[in-house]
């Protein structure tokens, strides 16, 4: 705790100057482009990696980055709080980005794979259920990137069942049809803090770098 107080310090001393007038502006509203979804683990900063301001993303975090689905009425079929965010994110902020992101060495993608339901964290197994269809495809379908190991795998193909998910939603799908919205997978691998995203032609996430960049923003556009 002494280290977030005196973060606070450090912060009100010497960067509030900086950011004063944009938290002044941020105080009349946000309008974020993008709503990223992404897990709680504590290694992962998306600010920091991505390089973004306040006011710039709208982010929604839980254990596993797990979207539970919708059903055909529109209703989340798991945890409201992650509709919800859907829901604002879409219709009040019209964000014209969703990003899921996962990552390397993901303790829930751990708990996944052994599928042994543990009596002191009920509720923990009750929500890692929105991860199975992932394990199943993991186990009938392979991994997109052999030589991971199994936990990435799993990591990785459970952020583009996360995309499916999303897409159960009515006010997603009617979006995505009519090009205002646009889905995009990304996994974060730790150990290299690299960031890649997935692409869809040849089916693999691939590293963002200079080069990398300007195909992957080419490929947005024309989709």
């Amino acid at each position: 705790m002494r280290k977030l107080i005196m973060g606070i310090v450090h912060f009100r001393e010497r960067l509030l100057p900086q950011y004063a007038e944009r938290f002044h502006e941020l105080s009349q509203g946000q309008t974020p482009e993008t709503l990223f979804i992404t897990c709680s683990d504590s290694r992962f900063v998306p600010d920091l990696i991505m390089s973004t301001a306040p006011g710039e993303l709208f982010v929604m975090r839980n254990v596993g980055n797990l979207v539970p689905p919708s059903t055909a009425e529109g209703t989340s079929t798991g945890d409201l709080s992650e509709a919800s965010a859907i829901e604002y994110a879409v219709l009040k902020l019209k964000v014209r980005d969703i990003v899921v992101c996962g990552h390397s060495e993901c303790g829930a993608m751990k708990a996944a794979l052994e599928g042994k339901p543990l009596s002191e964290t009920p509720n923990l197994t009750k929500w890692l259920h929105h991860s199975a269809p992932a394990v199943f495809r993991l186990e009938q379908e392979g991994p997109l990137d052999p030589q991971l190991n199994r936990c990435d795998q799993l990591s990785q193909l459970n952020v583009l069942v996360q995309l499916e998910h999303l897409a159960s939603y009515p006010i997603v799908r009617e979006r995505i049809v009519d090009g205002t919205l646009h889905l995009s997978g990304f996994w974060f691998d730790i150990a290299k803090a690299e960031m890649w995203a997935y692409d869809r032609e040849s089916r693999r996430f691939e590293t963002i770098n200079r080069d990398s960049a300007e195909q992957l923003l080419n490929r947005l556009n024309r989709d």
